[in-house]
């Protein structure tokens, strides 16, 4: 078999409401997610022994903690094959910011699901690779979905939407992480949202096929009683002339939502401002092309 190439899309929380802790640890949640064009790419070769992982950037383990070597195991282990993942070497080009809240690890494990089931000639249904999803992450399963959808009790109970329209995004990256378990862990010392929560962010009006959305994300305040600048950044990105914008997921990255057009400009605008931040510019993405770029 040919190398298969697969580009996984990163993702954006146009809104996330978040509920109390359930006795099991997680949260019931429900969020709109949206696929950006922002990729990573991974290279999936066939070769004879054991599985490996190759990472080309920075700040990503290649070992067994990654959410792709994750996935081979998982797979592996579901094809009912015996030991440890072999004769598979993927290589993965990280450009996908990490620590930022645009899942990242979980739309390369998704890729990696669907890249390896395809090289070890697996035959598992859809809804198997699903559940192999669901047991990886919560925002794994939505990979495999794509597009524009609502996602429910973790997050990892995926309804697809119509596509919403094609909107200009740009992502600012502050110089920090932010882990997931902290951000949850915050919410839950009791930083409720803000009463102007809804007005900080905006809301989407442009073609938004079920009228406007507010972009408002629970997890934001507790954040931001942190880190101040996520809230310097945000009305920054309203300044440059976005409709909308709100940290993405658990944080640290803000999205901005905005006119394709004005796009470049404002991000150079951003970029000026900037106090350490990286800055993006990228584009909103249908589920037909974030299907096409992983082999769906």
């Amino acid at each position: 078999m040919a190398e298969l190439v697969l580009r996984p899309s990163a993702k954006i929380n146009l809104n996330l409401r978040v509920g109390p802790r359930r006795p099991d640890g997680y949260h019931d949640v429900r969020t709109v997610l949206q696929s950006i064009a922002l990729h990573d790419e991974l290279r999936i070769q066939a070769t004879r022994g054991p599985f490996e992982l190759i990472v080309e950037g920075a700040g990503v383990p290649a070992g067994d903690t990654n959410l792709v070597w994750r996935a081979a195991r998982a797979l592996w282990t579901a094809l009912r094959r015996e030991g440890e993942p072999q004769h598979a070497r993927v290589t993965l080009d990280k450009q996908i910011p990490v620590g930022a809240g645009l899942g990242g690890g979980s739309a390369d494990a998704a890729a990696a699901l669907l890249g390896l089931h395809k090289l070890w000639k697996g035959r598992l249904a859809p809804a198997d690779l699903h559940r192999l999803a669901a047991g990886l992450g919560a925002d794994v399963p939505f990979f495999l979905v794509g597009g524009t959808a609502i996602g429910v009790d973790r997050g990892d109970e995926i309804y697809p939407l119509v596509d919403g329209p094609r909107l200009g995004v740009i992502i600012v990256q502050p110089p920090f992480a932010v882990a997931t378990a902290d951000a949850y862990r915050w919410f839950d010392e009791g930083h409720a949202a803000p009463a102007d929560a809804g007005a900080i962010g905006g809301r989407i009006k442009m073609g938004w096929p079920t009228g406007p959305l507010a972009v408002v994300n629970d997890l934001q305040a507790p954040v931001a009683a942190r880190y101040p600048i996520l809230t310097d950044i945000i009305w920054a990105c309203r300044r440059a002339g976005a409709e909308a914008a709100g940290m993405t997921g658990s944080g640290s990255a803000v999205f901005a939502v905005l006119d394709p057009g004005a796009v470049a400009g404002a991000a150079q605008e951003l970029a000026r401002k900037s106090e350490g931040w990286r800055v993006l510019a990228t584009r909103t993405l249908a589920r037909r092309d974030a299907c096409r770029r992983i082999g769906l």
